[in-house]
């Protein structure tokens, strides 16, 4: 069970100090600006009958409010920089894991072929995270570790951390990234090394493995932009279990049944909008007719057969 101050690895210290500093100075001016403006506004009041004055300069004033601000600012950037320099220091015995974000998931690759959907580690040891986005911009965040980072397509970028606490905290997307980012959750989980091991040891493996040639068409084609494989429902209809499915359509003369057929998803692909799944948008899919050859819409077709009961 997660709590607002859970310090789960070693860099949260730094950044709690670094956000209760800032944040007790903005309470505090926040405070004393309103508790002056109130004194002002009654001090002054109009019904007082107070003559104005009007002051041209004051020296001492003057080197105060330069002076103290420079001083509260400096503090803050020392305690800012104290926190941020060692997230950017791996440890030369981290363990690389690297995490693969896509619209709208994060995978964890371990090495090996071996893919979880879940973050585990073990406790107590040095972890970086290597981040690779194969779309668009993501952002990893875990908040009880404290750290966040951009994932962004062609850019090796990285995170490290070591977990100082054992359970299970969230993994969000902090950089929205479409329709279902709010969906792009996981879990990090800290276990003891030894049952790290066991578990790293039972993973099977699913990665590394080459991809059906008519996945890779649609990969080329952003098709899993707006439609997913597991069954989510999100912009268009999923792909899982699709081939030989019953589905219900609209098209102009009204609604009908088909099946999702060799000749079903050549059309679908090739005039998206003449048979739209009810329940979805006409016009937001272009068509692809002559935009995807013939031998292309067949492996594409042979993806859906070979992973129709899947």
């Amino acid at each position: 069970m997660e709590t607002l101050f859970n310090q789960g690895s070693n860099l949260a210290g730094a950044v709690d100090r670094a956000f209760i500093f800032i944040f007790a100075i903005s309470f505090i001016f926040t405070i004393g600006i309103t508790v002056l403006m109130i004194y002002i506004l009654i001090h002054f009041s109009r019904k007082k009958n107070k003559n104005p004055q009007q002051f041209s300069h004051n020296t001492r004033l003057e080197v105060i409010w330069t002076v103290v601000p420079l001083i509260i600012v400096l503090v803050m950037f020392y305690y800012g920089w104290v926190g941020f320099a060692p997230m950017r220091q791996v440890p030369k015995d981290a363990m690389p894991i690297t995490v693969i974000g896509k619209m709208w998931t994060w995978d964890f690759d371990y090495g090996n072929g071996k893919i979880s959907k879940e973050l585990v580690v073990p406790y107590n040891r040095n972890v970086k995270l290597n981040l690779v986005s194969v779309d668009v911009n993501h952002s990893l965040f875990i908040p009880a570790f404290r750290v966040k980072e951009d994932v962004i397509p062609g850019y090796n970028n990285y995170l490290w951390f070591k977990p100082i606490m054992k359970g299970t905290f969230d993994i969000y997307c902090s950089e929205y990234c479409g329709l279902a980012h709010s969906a792009m959750l996981a879990k990090a989980v800290v276990v003891d090394s030894l049952d790290f091991d066991k578990w790293l040891a039972d993973l099977q493996v699913t990665g590394n493995l080459p991809d059906h040639p008519g996945l890779v068409v649609m990969q080329a084609n952003t098709c899993l932009t707006c439609h997913t494989l597991d069954g989510t429902k999100v912009i268009g209809p999923t792909f899982k279990g699709l081939y030989g499915r019953k589905t219900t359509v609209v098209t102009e003369s009204g609604e009908k049944e088909v099946e999702a057929n060799d000749d079903y998803i050549i059309r679908s692909i090739e005039d998206p909008n003449s048979e739209v799944v009810k329940g979805y948008n006409r016009g937001l899919m272009q068509p692809y007719k002559d935009k995807i050859s013939q031998e292309d819409l067949q492996k594409i077709v042979d993806y859906f057969k070979t992973n129709a009961a899947k």
